[in-house]
């Protein structure tokens, strides 16, 4: 029973020693994914900025005559008061983007329309700071000005198709579906469903483009159909314009500011400033990242020196008392011939396998609880939502918290660990027992 208690004590020992480099080397892997999300993202935005200089969004403003409170769909978690996903659906009418087309320095205005489905469903979504319940919408549909030049030369469909085709200019009926979706309804290319009330075919399915933990589920189809399903004919919900030259941009800029209260708009230096917030924000993000790894590698070294002292102390006062209660045992090897390197490298050895076993089963609580080990020992790198600016789709992108594996090198690193400490700790009592004197050892009681 005493050895039993004494592997087990040894065990967690051991386990804690090799969980804290695990988890220093999982803080070390969410650091470096918070770097590559990064450069990612703010690369991914500067490029599209640039591509989009000349591009300016007209989107329908709250408090404009077409505005439709939806009821937005909240979430909630215990303890905390409800917050909400959703939104106003705000809409103008599409003879403003005739209008806007004729101001001097417009080469196209290509209109939109979006609606939220108004059946909702109630998910969990689990972060780093908890576990939320959230209602939303079923599915968004966009309707899109099937136009072969518009299709042609500017991104206002997904691209990241999967299955069937994309769609094209004159289709009615169809619709293009993302993959989330897709699986919800069951349903693939060829397959039938309702929107809205109305059956669409589905001819094609996309992959969403943002890696976010609420995946937007959403449908693209003819404008015109989108309108007639929710009836809304005549209606958009913003206006892409698209100017000759970027030397255009501000005037054109000033006219629609000043002509249509009910349109916000937002140009390519607008971007360039949320561009640099986000960089600031992501910034201070690394920094705190960065220092609390190195926060964690001061942690992680102290706790590591605590573990080994402990360990070895273990071991040497477990020997101790193990090399106390055989004295006689001792004086009975030696009297029958057993020289003093027998009786030293026998409890060396006996210190050794003992370590052995409880490095062994600290390699099994390890592989079990490691990650609850260094989240107890070690300062965590949580993850971050960033909110990204999507000209079509903003979403949110985010990164887990890494979690704490074992690999083998790091198993045989402390199992090899284990009995070198053994080693050590066995060390004086084995010196010890081997310089005990057959007569004192005999009269021992």
């Amino acid at each position: 029973m005493r050895a039993l208690l004494i592997i087990i004590a040894l065990g967690f020992s051991m386990a804690i020693m090799i969980s804290i480099p695990a988890g220093i080397v999982a803080n070390q892997e969410s650091t470096q994914r918070l770097t590559e999300n990064f450069n990612s993202t703010i690369s991914n935005m500067q490029e599209e900025i640039n591509k989009t200089a000349t591009l300016i969004e007209c989107q329908a403003a709250s408090g404009s005559a077409q505005t439709i409170p939806t009821g937005p769909p909240t979430g909630t978690r215990p303890g905390m008061p409800p917050f909400g996903f959703g939104r106003e659906e705000v809409f103008v009418n599409e003879t403003v983007g005739d209008e806007i087309d004729s101001i001097e320095g417009v080469k196209d205005v290509v209109p939109f329309f979006a609606k939220s489905s108004n059946e909702t469903t109630s998910e969990i979504i689990n972060t780093p700071r908890g576990s939320f319940t959230i209602s939303r919408p079923l599915y968004t549909i966009t309707g899109v000005c099937l136009n072969s030049s518009f299709i042609g030369d500017y991104s206002i469909l997904p691209t990241n198709i999967t299955a069937g085709r994309n769609l094209t200019e004159g289709d009615t009926g169809v619709l293009l579906m993302s993959s989330n979706l897709s699986i919800y309804y069951g349903v693939g290319v060829g397959g039938k469903v309702r929107i809205f009330g109305e059956s669409f075919t589905v001819v094609g399915i996309y992959e969403p483009a943002n890696e976010s933990r609420i995946q937007p589920r959403e449908v693209y189809m003819n404008i015109s159909d989108a309108q007639a399903i929710t009836d809304n004919a005549g209606n958009v919900s913003r206006f892409d314009v698209y100017a000759d030259d970027v030397s255009y941009v501000d005037g054109i800029t000033s006219v629609i500011e000043a002509a249509y209260s009910e349109l916000s708009v937002t140009t390519y230096k607008d971007r360039l400033t949320q561009l640099q917030t986000m960089q600031e924000r992501y910034t201070e993000t690394l920094s705190s990242a960065e220092a609390t790894l190195s926060q964690t590698q001061t942690i992680a070294t102290q706790e590591i020196i605590v573990a080994v002292v402990a360990t070895s102390l273990i071991v040497l006062f477990v020997m101790l008392y193990t090399v106390r209660e055989r004295t006689k045992e001792i004086g009975t090897l030696k009297a029958i011939g057993f020289s003093n390197w027998n009786v030293m490298s026998q409890f060396m050895l006996e210190g050794m396998m003992l370590s052995l076993v409880a490095g062994l089963v600290g390699i099994a609580i390890g592989s079990i609880g490691a990650p609850i080990l260094s989240g107890l020992l070690l300062p965590q790198i949580n993850s971050f939502g960033s909110r990204g600016y999507q000209f079509a789709n903003p979403g949110v992108s985010g990164l887990g918290t890494a979690t704490a594996t074992l690999d083998p090198q790091l198993m045989l690193l402390a199992l090899g660990a284990a009995v070198l400490l053994g080693a050590l700790g066995s060390l004086y009592p084995a010196w010890r027992a081997s310089r005990t004197r057959p007569a004192e050892a005999m009269r021992y009681e």
